[in-house]
């Protein structure tokens, strides 16, 4: 049979084991230099020595001088530690929901004043027997400063509560429920040994709560890159959100290694981890490992507290001015070439999500500037912004298709239109395609957007308004990205069919300069569509490079000459022999010409004199909402 000793010291051995392997685990993992793994340690060491404590009264019961030492010295420092352990774990929390870092000074100690005082009652135990003595009788008795330790620890606890209250945004679900169930088990435990000091369940309480938190919080295998130590994207948006969520102000450092292809050619390795190893020592040097966060093989962030003293902007320039040296790259050194970005946070990065636009996007050209600071990255928020419109956009339904009119040069009669795009957002406002269709593209959205305007274009041209006043045709603006998809002839095909129209109703406008990036793939498309009665026009002739090629490879209908042509033939000579060389040589390819841009009489006279087929411009109209343009029509047409 099993007696009450050894029921305890079973509990107690349980609770040495939990808490003494999870503490060498921790260690084994090296993940001990962020202060909160500190903190963690210091409790798991508490819950170690206070198992070994408890054990030791229990073990030293004896009548003997040795007994009694033993007893006396388990219990002293079974309180010793423990009156600690309410204080870690508040202080834990604090680490944990990014705090943290704003507790200094002043609120530090505040904080620490409680602590301060129980931890002195115990120390002086021995003297004024505030928390415990032994009675005549030399048995183990509680006074009424215990009484004042456990209204301490439940002052933390409740402190705790609150803390994580106000954080609760800035904590992920997992670490929130790890929290909540280590409080959850130790107040159970507690609160049965307080009802029964035969349950011993406080100790094996606190060591099973300290193994779910290094479960759910201190392992971080999903936010540390096993090879180059450094945190991950997850780790970077969890921690940058609990910063701004506890308005914490920080600087923040983005590293963008523009020619991280040459480590590969230098080694011959594919492994994408190279680069971070050759920059790894350089960057601890700089900021601790905790934070230093690597985004994708070749960008890295770190994260600069307000306490440092030279400053984020004086460490970004030191790191630039490292990138014009050689970096060891084991058989050889290498020159890296980097743009170093530099922000504070919160002033001029206030969320997490500028902060990936920042990270992902293509590295910016230098304007000469060493550092590129808020001033010179605002397209990179704008981007975002755009980004987000885009989205809105779509699933708000805010595109809206415009249409700008077109005339023949004989006698200035109506000839189509050309639909074009809006994003009428309800946060930023108007937003043109020249802004919103490249981003389109890159979040891989352009298809979606296409799609409607060629949808609204089909509507407009089965009403027979566009026909009732003599319209030939209305031009629709393709993205070449569409229009290399595999199945985007049939897509095209099935949507025009679906409203019973001529497909020589709609003219697909293309640009010159990015048709040109792949003609034979573009051309065979728009033979293909041709084939089946759309028309073809070159837009924005004179803006590229390979005019000549463009024209040759693809099978235009019609070519429109860019407005910068037009304006220039009004400044100089020879801008204006450009325009006239350049109608005259479509001409004799046997295309018909449009010119963009037709503002004043004066430009309309002088494409009089040209063999010139179609008008477009402000001379006529702006581009106008479908509504304002059957108006338009309705009083400009006989």
């Amino acid at each position: 049979m099993f007696s009450r000793n050894d029921f305890y010291l079973a509990c107690y051995f349980a609770a040495f084991v939990i808490s003494f392997t999870c503490l060498m685990y921790t260690l084994l993992q090296k993940r001990t230099d962020k202060l909160q793994n500190k903190v963690y340690i210091i409790m798991l060491i508490i819950v170690t020595l206070n198992a070994v404590s408890a054990s030791m009264t229990v073990l030293s019961k004896t009548e003997s001088l040795a007994g009694r030492v033993v007893n006396n010295i388990g219990y002293y420092t079974y309180f010793l530690f423990h009156t600690a352990l309410c204080p870690a774990f508040f202080f834990y929390v604090v680490c944990v929901t990014g705090a943290g870092v704003g507790i200094t000074g002043l609120k530090r100690f505040l904080y620490s004043i409680i602590f301060v005082v129980t931890e002195i009652i115990v120390i002086l135990n021995p003297f004024f027997h505030w928390v415990y003595y032994y009675n005549s009788n030399n048995e183990f008795t509680r006074n009424g400063a215990e009484n004042i330790i456990y209204i301490a620890a439940a002052i933390y606890f409740l402190f705790a509560i609150v803390r994580l209250m106000f954080s609760w945004k800035a904590v992920n679900k997992k670490r929130r429920f790890a929290i909540v169930y280590f409080f959850g088990i130790v107040f159970t435990g507690v609160v049965l040994q307080f009802i029964n000091i035969n349950i011993k369940s406080e100790l094996f309480s606190e060591a099973l709560a300290l193994m779910g938190v290094m479960l759910a919080v201190e392992a971080e295998d999903d936010l540390v890159d096993v090879d180059t130590g450094f945190y991950n994207r997850k780790a970077l948006k969890m921690d940058v959100n609990s910063y701004l969520v506890n308005k914490i102000e920080f600087e923040i450092i983005c590293i963008k290694v523009t020619n991280a292809d040459i480590i590969q050619k230098v080694t011959g390795s594919v492994n994408v981890d190279i680069l971070a190893q050759v920059l790894s020592d350089y960057f601890k040097k700089i900021v601790p490992r905790y934070c230093i966060y690597q985004t994708n093989p070749e960008t890295f962030i770190m994260t600069l507290m307000d306490e440092r003293a030279d400053g984020g902007e004086a460490v970004a320039r030191r790191i630039s001015e490292r990138f014009d040296k050689a970096w060891d790259c084991g058989r050889m050194d290498i020159i890296l070439n980097a743009v170093v970005m530099y922000l504070k946070v919160p002033d001029e990065l206030n969320n997490t999500m500028d902060l990936f636009y920042m990270a992902d996007s293509v590295a910016p050209g230098n304007n000469g500037e060493k550092i590129l600071t808020a001033k010179d990255l605002e397209y990179i928020i704008r981007r975002g912004e755009i980004e987000n419109a885009i989205t809105r956009g779509i699933s708000e339904n805010c595109f809206e298709v415009y249409y700008q009119p077109t005339y023949h040069m004989d006698g200035l009669r109506l000839y189509g239109a050309e639909a074009l795009i809006r994003l009428n957002d309800s946060i930023m406002g108007r937003l043109y395609p020249d802004e919103f269709i490249p981003v389109a593209e890159q979040m891989g959205m352009i298809n979606a957007i296409d799609e409607f305007v060629l949808q609204q274009v089909c509507e407009f041209l089965e009403s027979g308004i566009p026909r009732k006043y003599g319209m030939e045709c209305i031009n629709v603006n393709l993205s070449v990205i569409q229009c290399l998809q595999p199945d985007f002839v049939k897509k095209t095909c099935k949507i025009v069919d679906e409203y019973n129209i001529e497909k020589s109703w709609i003219d697909f406008e293309i640009t010159e300069s990015i048709s040109a990036s792949d003609y034979k793939a573009l051309g065979a498309v728009v033979k293909d569509l041709k084939s089946y009665g759309f028309r073809f026009a070159m837009d924005d002739y004179g803006t590229g490079y390979s005019n000549m090629q463009s024209i040759f490879s693809i099978d235009f209908d019609v070519v429109k000459i860019d407005k910068s042509i037009l304006w220039g033939a009004q400044e100089t000579m020879l801008g204006k022999i450009i325009l006239d060389n350049s109608v005259r040589m479509i001409d004799q390819m046997g295309k018909q010409i449009l010119v963009e841009g037709v503002e004043t009489q004066e430009q309309l006279d002088m494409l009089k004199v040209l063999c010139v087929d179609y008008l477009q411009g402000y001379y006529f109209s702006e581009p106008i909402s479908k509504e304002e343009f059957v108006e338009y029509l309705k009083k400009h047409t006989v």
